[in-house]
């Protein structure tokens, strides 16, 4: 997906607001839903192209729970470990954001925070045209 200069500066700004504005929040990751990397703040000693593929395949798997359960759209998945949390936020149809944060994490605030987010970084993304051909199956 491609992004202008200055709108990539303006998501990147959003992505770090993240960790001011939610303790505990490590970094994200922009990704497209097919797990290829859009902009990167996951903090050091994180491989960005990893979370993007890792947060597309949850996304993937999400979906499958949704329409199995009759559950409708993917909105966001969280999993929790002994060491932290990672949470996925749908960002459209066509993207999704990765956020990797402590253990000590305030959830609740974090997913007040990041689903606002995901809302502005969805209107900012432009339309993927190979997106909405192929996507989702019939």
């Amino acid at each position: 997906m491609y992004l202008d200069e200055e709108s990539s500066r303006a998501m990147l700004a959003e992505l770090a607001a993240l960790r001011d504005r939610v303790s505990g929040v490590l970094g994200c990751v922009l990704a497209g839903v097919d797990g290829l990397l859009i902009l990167n703040d996951a903090g050091p000693g994180i491989e960005p192209h990893d979370v993007a593929a890792m947060a597309a395949a949850t996304v993937g798997l999400s979906r499958q729970f949704g329409r199995a359960l009759h559950q409708g759209v993917f909105q966001e998945c969280t999993v929790r470990s002994t060491q932290g949390h990672f949470a996925v936020y749908s960002v459209g149809e066509w993207a999704v954001l990765a956020v990797r944060a402590t253990e000590g994490l305030n959830i609740a605030r974090l997913h007040l925070e990041a689903r606002a987010m995901a809302s502005r970084l969805a209107d900012a993304l432009p339309t993927n045209q190979w997106y909405a051909q192929t996507w989702p199956p019939s």
